[in-house]
């Protein structure tokens, strides 16, 4: 793969890598950093990258691991800060947030399981097709309309818990 047909497939989809990365890191440094990470690492390996049914599944399973593994590293302490000031902040502004619905229901998301989180990520946020998402979580189309399925649903849970508990 030479230089143009990397940044033809791999170039377009950075916006989504950012997304997804900040959507795990909560820091938009630490998301862009793992995003330059990701791409070092597509280009380190360009010539493997045609091997794959899809590489812009295979860049979005990159981008997901490289985000778990900076989470649980020993170098995380920095993202364990920016997590608790995020907590924080998110506690001081309730009544700002509360009237901000996309900035309640992404706090929400973090508290899904991983896969959900990323499935209703994708599609949601996304617009991603199930057969793409699919590709992505190397699961069945099936299986990814349940999961997203059982995301939306705890969502739903979780929202009208937030609700209740405030209007009492």
């Amino acid at each position: 793969m030479n230089q143009r047909e990397f940044l033809d497939i791999i170039l377009p989809i950075k916006d989504s890598l950012y997304r997804l990365a900040k959507s795990y890191l909560i820091s938009n440094d630490e998301a862009q950093d793992a995003v330059q990470e990701v791409f070092l690492k597509l280009w380190k390996n360009k010539e493997s990258i045609n091997n794959y049914n899809s590489p812009k599944a295979f860049a979005f399973t990159m981008t997901k691991n490289y985000c778990l593994d900076r989470l649980k590293s020993k170098q995380a302490s920095n993202l364990k800060i920016v997590h608790v000031n995020f907590k924080n902040r998110t506690n001081l502004d309730k009544d700002i947030e509360a009237k901000d619905e996309v900035s309640i229901l992404f706090t929400l998301m973090q508290k899904l399981p991983e896969q959900q989180k990323l499935i209703l990520h994708l599609r949601d946020v996304e617009q991603y097709e199930f057969s793409e998402i699919a590709k992505i979580t190397n699961s069945s189309q099936a299986n990814v309309r349940v999961t997203l399925s059982r995301a939306r649903k705890k969502i739903k849970e979780l929202l009208l818990k937030q609700y209740n508990h405030g209007v009492q």
